[in-house]
């Protein structure tokens, strides 16, 4: 389905950046990996999707560093020829109250998860539109739609990135470019298992389906706005929530 087109997926060393690049690799594409400069889990998860007999390379930066999104894009492109598909998953979470979160945790949130996201639009596009198309994915979170207390700062960033995707939709669609988000709910994670028994027996309630998500869950949406299956979608925030927001 995916055969001979080029994905990067940013924050792929592990959790849900990495199961959509295992995905998106079984399906036929080839991956390039990215990370922060730090992690281990990135060249870790490139070798696994070599074993899978497609392209992959592993090219890490920091997403709020312009240089480092040039050189992520350049370097697809001088390996694999093109970019058919970026999924924006990088981002990270800095809880709090509003009345106690400081000014830098604001700051770190919304630089890599929104500011983060238009640096990589902004770059991809251009290659995008030489080939004449292309999607791109960005990965929201249904907070960005409902909102949640103690999460001031990721709300708002989540919440952003689903006006950024809409205005990437509008202004690169006479491209070929569509632009759509992905909403996961509550997924299960290594972080979510820490969370104490009676605050994910609150989300467990309100979640029609009665279970909870996993990252497969989200790779195999993304994997569908990846293909040519949603040829005619674009725009759109797609909650991968079990029904929790409706």
């Amino acid at each position: 389905m995916l055969t001979g087109k080029t994905a990067i997926i940013t924050g792929s060393g592990r959790g849900i950046g990495k199961a959509v690049a295992v995905k998106l690799a079984s399906l036929g594409a080839n991956i390039v990996i990215n990370d922060i400069p730090a992690s281990t889990d990135a060249d870790a998860t490139c070798e696994e999707i070599k074993g899978m007999g497609v392209g992959c390379i592993c090219i890490k930066g920091d997403v709020t560093n312009i240089d480092d999104v040039k050189a992520l894009v350049d370097g697809a492109v001088k390996e694999f020829g093109k970019v058919d598909i970026f999924v924006n998953n990088a981002g990270i979470t800095r809880d709090g109250l509003m009345l106690r979160m400081s000014e830098q945790d604001w700051d770190m949130v919304m630089n890599i998860n929104l500011k983060g996201a238009f640096n990589c639009i902004k770059t991809v596009a251009r290659p995008m539109m030489k080939n004449k198309g292309g999607s791109i994915i960005n990965m929201a979170s249904v907070v960005g739609v409902m909102g949640n207390a103690g999460q001031a700062n990721y709300v708002a960033s989540k919440a952003g990135l689903i006006g950024l995707t809409k205005t990437t939709a509008k202004e690169f669609s006479s491209r070929g470019i569509r632009c759509n988000a992905v909403a996961p709910g509550f997924i299960k994670s290594a972080m979510t298992d820490k969370l104490p028994d009676d605050v994910k027996a609150k989300y467990y309630e309100g979640i029609p389906l009665g279970r909870f998500g996993t990252a497969d869950d989200i790779a195999d949406c993304v994997a569908f706005l990846a293909s040519d299956m949603s040829s005619y979608i674009t725009g759109q925030v797609i909650c991968v929530d079990g029904g929790l927001v409706m």
